[in-house]
């Protein structure tokens, strides 16, 4: 094995050089297969066990590789697409974004009554609702499996709209006129069940993310929607710092659609 060559003139500590050739070589794809184990980085660097395990700490912390007592490094899987929390977000553009194609296949699209439903809505019980129900995909392999239901006064225009590339929001605006301007989720980790597992091709050790959201416009609820997303393929992210403190970071609503 070829030694490879750190400064050892004292400028910069030799575990932070160490790490950052590592993640050199990550990006590089060369550990794409395999990540070198404590012994063979020793011997490759030249250094110590105790400046490799501190690169290793620098680099699971940072999420760049998953290290388990008494198990060899491996490479962090990486979610595909990654979503800002705090910002009336778009599945479909956050798809669109990360350079995976969208579409849908649609599970149901009609007009129904739900009692529990449309009392989050704060309509009565036997208010007629529409819902759109759709298996969300991010290039080959299933994403989220969606459902929404809006008060049909207000959305029977989308019994006609083809929902197989196209987003919510954008349809409703271009139906309707009506633009969601604000809105409120719950967010949690789930193991889906047999039947989710099946319909999203989750890997048996994939958690997902059960997303509970209310859309509202001009202070009227008029969206609930239930959203499974497979969590190894999708993460939340937010901003924070010491002089501001936890910020979540917040796009334009009028170019969310959903």
């Amino acid at each position: 094995m070829t030694e490879r060559r750190l400064d050892r003139s004292g400028g910069q500590p030799l575990w932070k050089q160490l790490q950052q050739d590592l993640v050199r070589r990550l990006r590089a794809g060369e550990f794409d297969d395999v990540f070198p184990g404590e012994l063979a980085l020793v011997e490759d660097y030249q250094v110590s066990r105790h400046t490799v395990r501190q690169a290793l700490t620098k680099l699971r912390a940072d999420g760049l590789i998953v290290a388990e007592r008494g198990r060899q490094p491996r490479v962090a899987t990486s979610p595909e697409i990654r979503q800002p929390m705090g910002a009336l977000y778009s599945l479909f553009s956050s798809v669109e974004a990360s350079g995976l194609t969208q579409h849908s296949v649609v599970r149901a699209l009609d007009i129904r009554a739900d009692g529990v439903i449309a009392a989050r809505l704060d309509l009565e019980a036997s208010i007629p609702l529409l819902y759109l129900e759709r298996l969300r995909f991010a290039g080959d392999e299933p994403l989220a499996l969606d459902r929404v239901w809006l008060p049909a006064s207000i959305a029977a225009p989308l019994l006609d709209a083809d929902f197989t590339h196209t987003s919510l929001y954008n349809e409703l605006a271009a139906s309707t006129g009506l633009r969601l301007d604000h809105g409120r989720e719950d967010i949690r980790a789930v193991v889906p069940t047999p039947a989710e597992r099946t319909l999203l091709r989750c890997p048996p050790e994939a958690a997902a993310f059960s997303i509970n959201r209310q859309g509202s416009s001009q202070n009227r609820p008029v969206e609930w929607r239930h959203t499974l997303v497979r969590g190894d393929r999708f993460a939340l992210s937010a901003e924070f710092s010491a002089n501001t403190g936890y910020r979540l970071t917040t796009g334009a609503v009028t170019h969310a659609g959903a």
